[in-house]
Order: C-alpha cells, then sequence, then structure tokens
C-alpha cells in the first residue's frame, strides 16, 4: 500500500479530512497528516492522529528528530501528497513557493516522483477569482492535479462551485492517481 500525506487547511470542510483519513487507513494505506494552524481552529490534531495512527505534524520549526529535517523527511517518504481542503490561501502560497508552515515547506520540499492532488474548498467568488483560477493553473505546470469542487449550498449561505468535492470522488482520484503511480 501507498504512503501518502495528507495536508489539511483552514476551511470549514477541514471535518471532512477525517473521514479521508480513515477511509484511506482502512484501505491499508500508511497515512501522516501535517495541519496549518487554521486548520487546527476547524478540528483537533488528536482526531487526525488517533485516525492515522500517526502522529500529525503542526509547526515547521519542531523537529522531534534530531538527525532529520521534519518537513524534508516528510516528503521523502511519501508516494502521494494531497491538499484537501485546499483553501485560497494555501494554493496562492504553493503557487508562489511559499514556504511558511509546515504544509506549504513540505510541499516546496516533495521529490520529483512524488505524485500531487489539490481539493479546493472556498466561497465561490473566491473560488472564482482570477487569482486563484491563476494560482490553480501553475499549480498544474507544477504537477498538482485539481480535483474540482462541487457546486452546492456552501456554509456561508451562498449556493455555487466551491464545496469540497465529494469523499467517494477524492477517493477515486487518489486511486487513479497510484494506479497511475504504479503501471
Amino acid at each position: 500500500m501507498a504512503n501518502i500525506l495528507i495536508a489539511v487547511t483552514g476551511s470549514i470542510a477541514s471535518y471532512k479530512s477525517a473521514d479521508l483519513v480513515s477511509s484511506l487507513k482502512k484501505q491499508g494505506h500508511d497515512i501522516t497528516v501535517l495541519m496549518t494552524e487554521a486548520a487546527r481552529e476547524f478540528i483537533q490534531p488528536l482526531t487526525l492522529q488517533v485516525l492515522s495512527q500517526n502522529p500529525v505534524h503542526l509547526d515547521v520549526m519542531q523537529e522531534p528528530y534530531p538527525d532529520q529535517v521534519n518537513h524534508i523527511e516528510r516528503g521523502k517518504e511519501t508516494d502521494l501528497f494531497i491538499v484537501v481542503p485546499a483553501t485560497a490561501n494555501t494554493i496562492a502560497k504553493l503557487a508562489h513557493g511559499f514556504a511558511d508552515n509546515m504544509v506549504t515547506s513540505t510541499a516546496l520540499a516533495l521529490p520529483d516522483h512524488v505524485k500531487k492532488l489539490v481539493a479546493p474548498a472556498m466561497n465561490t467568488k473566491m473560488y472564482d477569482h482570477p487569482a486563484t483560477q491563476a494560482n490553480l493553473k501553475t499549480l498544474e505546470t507544477y504537477g498538482y492535479q485539481i480535483i474540482s469542487p462541487k457546486e452546492s449550498l456552501l456554509a456561508c449561505g451562498d449556493y455555487g462551485k466551491g464545496a469540497l468535492a465529494d469523499l467517494n470522488t477524492i477517493l477515486e482520484r487518489i486511486k487513479e492517481t497510484l494506479d497511475e503511480q504504479t503501471l
């Protein structure tokens, strides 16, 4: 089975990452979770630690092993990196090479062979904004595959495209991506 690195960012959809971690773990994958500070406002790291059966990595400056650089080692050990949910802020940081938290630092240090997925979740206006669309196109040039959000009633009360893709859609894209890697 695969080593999957799941990056959780600060969206109301962050709570859905628990189901993703649980489902992938039940399939036999080794799951490691990274979180931004904003994600911690929506879901507790302990939840994801229990479900993944691995420590959750929160702080790029925390180095639990003196002989390793944590954000570098995480990337070396992964087959697939997925940001779910991916906020407009994190998408912009990834597109422009920012490395100011555990998620973005690890992403920037990923080896070339690692498959990368991004599942956006945000308000429709934020998703449709030309800056976000340009950032997503930039990520595609870096080898990221985008899992499009769905059209739905959003947490803010607006209706439109921006809701995190359904769990089954995300799981299917992960499976397809991992299957491509083994061909």
